[in-house]
């Protein structure tokens, strides 16, 4: 008689997959002692940490989300031109380099996301509680202050440490709701004073510099990122996390963070963590990609031409549009960690147009993050640098390391999700899309629900994107797989 299997049982794999891929799926004693012997949250004092509670400041995260990194709120100036704040935890004022809690996520470097457990890199009490900018609490964080013209360009830009406080906590899918017109303020924004014109205002500031980022060139790509959802044990639905206003305009906002986070530690002539994506080195197989469908790129890689093509391919076929982003993905390659010297001309990220660039935003749940956050507030106190260049330079292997481990481990579970709810559906048929071969053979996407799996067999000759039936014969929930042959 076949197994059934549960969330439970994904958890458990879950925590297997962490171990092989080098990661920590628990915390240590260490860590937990010193969590229990914190008081409160941060409360470092000084002249220097600004009282920026008055603001109408919001978070808008996940449905569930709970470890709040980062708050937003905007102005209008005279001029037309908008002060954009956003403020970032200051998770350093709890996490001190060098603790068990700094040793943790330091070896993980990241939190990792799966349906059925989530594996946090700082322990809740901290990353949903001490350290999260948390509904209508004081908290101290680095807010990055920048002027933006009515073109969406970033006039100027400087970093502060200041004392916020989180007026409304938003979701994502509600707020893009009302923003569209298709829904009613989310209730948290109704209950305070002008949040619905500052929800306004931001969404009008994040599509301008949207709109200026696509004019250098700025890449645009569609995946999938599937959620499975529980009912007890049962995985009863998977869901595709659909792309919106509000997750744009906090996109907008972390991206012009972090370019500007990366020029204030350039200015003040310290090294620096970058994230980098280099100037992609198979480019005429992405120009060969381009030819396929009738579109010629320039010979030399060209980001602006890229999504040129990206946006027209959008445009054509917006159903196998997520194929070709994974295509060009997979061949622009994985962005990586790395230390910029001052006087060192910049690598730069390929995929957003940017020559300056950091991850500053989410130091609960990313470890470069929270090592910028370090460096930032080390040149605001007048503190000697926490970190040398050699160290710092150990530190981008590592993080981008454990960052692609971290990533097999959310892909593998998004095919264990899976296949647990297709394991009822053995010998149902469906229609799908051919998304690529491989020596392993050749594989198709589900068009009715967010899954991927391998034909057994072929049956005539198969091309890219050609939409077929097949019908599932297998799935291991164990090992993540799922077989299928065509009808």
């Amino acid at each position: 008689m076949q197994r059934t299997f549960g969330k439970s049982d994904l958890v458990k794999i879950a925590q297997d997959v962490m171990h092989i891929n080098g990661l920590e799926s628990k915390f240590s004693s260490r860590v937990e002692q010193q969590v229990e012997s914190m008081k409160g949250p941060g409360n470092e004092r000084g002249s220097d940490i600004l009282d920026l509670t008055s603001l109408l400041w919001c978070s808008i995260d996940n449905d569930d989300s709970l470890d709040l990194d980062q708050l937003t709120v905007c102005e209008v100036q005279s001029d037309l031109s908008v002060i954009l704040y956003v403020a970032v935890a200051d998770v350093d004022a709890l996490v001190k380099k060098g603790s068990p809690l700094d040793d943790h996520a330091r070896h993980n470097t990241t939190s990792v996301y799966t349906s059925a457990q989530v594996f946090p890199m700082l322990p809740l009490r901290l990353s949903t509680d001490l350290t999260s900018l948390n509904l209508d609490q004081n908290r101290l964080a680095l807010v990055t202050i920048m002027k933006i013209d009515d073109h969406g360009m970033v006039i100027s830009s400087t970093v502060e440490r200041a004392l916020v406080r989180n007026k409304a906590k938003l979701a994502y899918d509600a707020v893009s709701a009302w923003i569209d017109g298709k829904g009613d303020l989310p209730l948290a924004a109704s209950l305070v004073s002008g949040m619905d014109q500052q929800l306004r205002r931001q969404d009008a500031v994040a599509q301008q510099l949207r709109l200026h980022r696509h004019t250098k060139g700025s890449l645009e790509f569609q995946t999938f990122q599937p959620q499975a959802i529980f009912e007890g044990e049962r995985v009863v639905e998977i869901k595709q996390q659909e792309q919106n206003r509000a997750r744009q305009l906090i996109e907008e906002f972390m991206i012009a963070t972090n370019a500007c986070t990366a020029a204030f530690l350039a200015e003040r002539g310290v090294a620096s963590f970058r994230r980098v994506v280099r100037s992609p080195e198979r480019w005429m197989r992405i120009v060969d990609v381009a030819h396929e469908y009738g579109y010629a790129l320039p010979s030399e890689p060209d980001a602006e031409a890229l999504e040129g093509f990206l946006a027209a391919r959008h445009k054509a076929d917006p159903l196998r549009f997520p194929d070709l982003s994974l295509t060009v993905i997979k061949l622009m390659g994985s962005g990586e960690y790395v230390v910029e010297v001052p006087g060192q001309e910049a690598l730069g990220h390929f995929g957003l147009a940017e020559r300056d660039y950091t991850h500053s935003t989410a130091p609960n749940r990313r470890y470069p993050d929270l090592i910028t956050l370090r460096m930032m507030k080390a040149i605001l106190t007048n503190s000697p640098a926490p970190y040398g260049v050699s160290e710092l330079e150990y530190l981008a292997a590592h993080c981008t390391r454990q960052e692609d481990a971290a990533r097999k481990v959310e892909r593998r579970m998004r095919k264990s999700e899976a296949a647990l709810l297709l394991e009822p559906m053995i010998g149902s048929h469906f229609d799908a899309i051919v998304t690529g071969h491989a020596d392993k053979g050749t594989w198709v996407r589900l068009l009715t629900l967010p899954a991927e799996g391998r034909l057994t067999r072929k049956i005539g000759k198969i091309k890219v994107g050609q939409k077929i039936t097949v019908k599932l014969v297998l799935t291991d929930v164990e090992r993540g797989f799922i077989d299928f042959e065509r009808m």
